[in-house]
C-alpha cells in the first residue's frame, strides 16, 4: 500500500490498494490505523479530493459502514 500524506487535522496519510480495494487512514493524533475494504477507487479519489478529509470521512464515508479492521499502533504493524 502507497501512503499518501494529507492536509488535515484528523488524519495524517490515506493509502489504497486497488486490487484488494483496501483502504487505510492513519490519524494525526493517535497515530492509529484502520483499514477498510470493499472501498471502490473513486472513493478514495473522492476522499483525496474532499476540502475536509475529517468531515468527509464523518458525513460521508463512515455512514456507508465498510467492513473495516483496527485499530493497530502503526501503518508498519499494520501491513
Amino acid at each position: 500500500m502507497e501512503w499518501i500524506a494529507v492536509e488535515s487535522s484528523a488524519i495524517s496519510t490515506l493509502g489504497y490498494e486497488a486490487d484488494r480495494r483496501r483502504l487505510g487512514i492513519e490519524f494525526r493524533e493517535s497515530r492509529l490505523v484502520y483499514f477498510y475494504s470493499a472501498v471502490p477507487r473513486w472513493e478514495f479519489e473522492e476522499f483525496l479530493k474532499a476540502e475536509s478529509k475529517g468531515r468527509y470521512l464523518t458525513q460521508v464515508f463512515l455512514p456507508k459502514k465498510y467492513p473495516y479492521s483496527g485499530p493497530y499502533p502503526s501503518r508498519t504493524q499494520a501491513a
